[in-house]
């Protein structure tokens, strides 16, 4: 054990060191800024082989599209617009099945400007064919990094590794961080069947025409539905030797529970702050944290809210339509009886606090479906920016 009091995103850094990276390109946005500046003291002191300092984030990624296929375990790091502005390439990742790691501090998308943290940035790039896992809190995340490496060598899949911005990235506290030894056992060395090779000349997201390009599409769609086997091989192998198992799911006080709040995030440890201060007063509610959004665990949803008061808890939005993640539970438990409610907010950095999770717990006891805002605007906003 290597327990070490330290920030969340500078204890990102020594992991992936300890993960034998061969190349990382990064450009510094907030709020990954301090994992940007980790990987570069790393790479100066020797433990990173290459760091190339880019212009940009669409940059940043281009690069590492270009090491990953050369064979080079590949990782980057962005948040917000950051990643906004990757879009175009974070297909081609994909599409050329590509094994590249990212660590996403999540952050809210402009205008107007903010800094701090929701789930609008990933949530929007989840039909880009990356893999996305959730962290409750910054030991989940140090600990998604080794497995994020080993399920995108296994899937030849890209993997976000989605750690909220300022909540986690800036929190200052003790973790114990998988050392070097330790991931070399857990984690095989990188070597891809394909790759550019000079002597061995091959080519790599060439043209498709109509006759084919659908048939590429599909087999990213098959492997990524088949991929949820393989996280969870991965989960237990990481149990056998760190102690600490992971699923697509994590559960807490749902099998008896009559309401279940879902959400992703750390803003699940309030919901099982809240969970605990109900069950003194005899109240049967529990929590289920989402941890891998893409592949969406459809069967595992089922299998703990069947029948259950279900309050989906989101820091996202879509304009004009239903909350995207309480969309996909809601198809997902089509059949089963449940009565599934829809809160949104905590948009910007905006906290959710233990007493407004109560209050949705309380609210789904009529068993009515709810579609609501977790906080209204204030007055003082109200004729903001029309």
């Amino acid at each position: 054990m290597a327990i070490v009091t330290k920030e969340g995103a500078r204890a990102i850094g020594d992991v992936v060191a300890n993960c034998s990276v061969d190349v990382c390109a990064c450009y510094p946005i907030t709020p990954t800024t301090h994992l940007t500046e980790e990987l570069a003291k790393l790479y100066a002191d020797g433990k990173i082989p290459q760091y190339i300092t880019v212009e940009s984030e669409f940059a940043a990624i281009s690069a590492l599209v270009g090491a990953s296929a050369t064979g080079a375990r590949s990782f980057t790091t962005t948040g917000g617009q950051g990643l906004l502005l990757m879009h175009e390439v974070l297909f081609s990742a994909s599409g050329m099945r590509l094994p590249i790691v990212m660590v996403v501090g999540n952050r809210a998308v402009s205008s107007p400007l903010n800094i701090w943290n929701d789930e609008q940035d990933t949530i929007s790039q989840r039909d880009a064919g990356w893999i996305q896992i959730y962290c409750r809190n910054n030991q989940e995340a140090v600990d998604s990094v080794p497995q994020a490496f080993y399920i995108s060598e296994k899937t030849l899949l890209p993997v976000m590794v989605c750690m909220d911005g300022h909540f986690l990235t800036h929190a200052v506290e003790q973790i114990d961080i998988p050392e070097k030894h330790l991931v070399d056992e857990f984690l095989p060395k990188f070597n891809p069947q394909v790759k550019l090779d000079p002597t061995a000349p091959v080519s790599l997201g060439v043209y498709a025409n109509p006759t084919h390009y659908q048939m590429f599409r599909e087999d990213v769609h098959k492997d990524f539905i088949e991929s949820k086997k393989i996280i969870l091989e991965v989960g237990e192998k990481f149990g056998k030797i760190f102690g600490r198992k992971y699923g697509l799911v994590s559960g807490y006080k749902c099998s008896d529970a009559d309401r279940i709040i879902v959400g992703l995030g750390s803003v699940m440890d309030n919901v099982i702050n809240a969970v605990d201060q109900l069950r003194k007063k005899g109240e049967k509610v529990g929590a289920l944290h989402l941890r891998v959004f893409r592949p969406f665990p459809e069967e595992e949803l089922r299998k703990v809210l069947a029948g259950k008061k279900v309050g989906v808890l989101e820091r996202d939005i879509s304009p004009g339509a239903s909350a995207p993640v309480y969309t996909e539970i809601n198809e997902a438990l089509n059949g089963t009886n449940s009565v599934i409610s829809s809160f949104y907010g905590g948009l910007g950095g905006r906290g959710i606090k233990t007493d407004e999770i109560s209050s949705m717990f309380e609210k789904m006891k009529a068993g009515k479906p709810l579609k609501e805002w977790i906080a209204q605007k204030s007055v003082s906003s109200m004729n903001v920016g029309c």
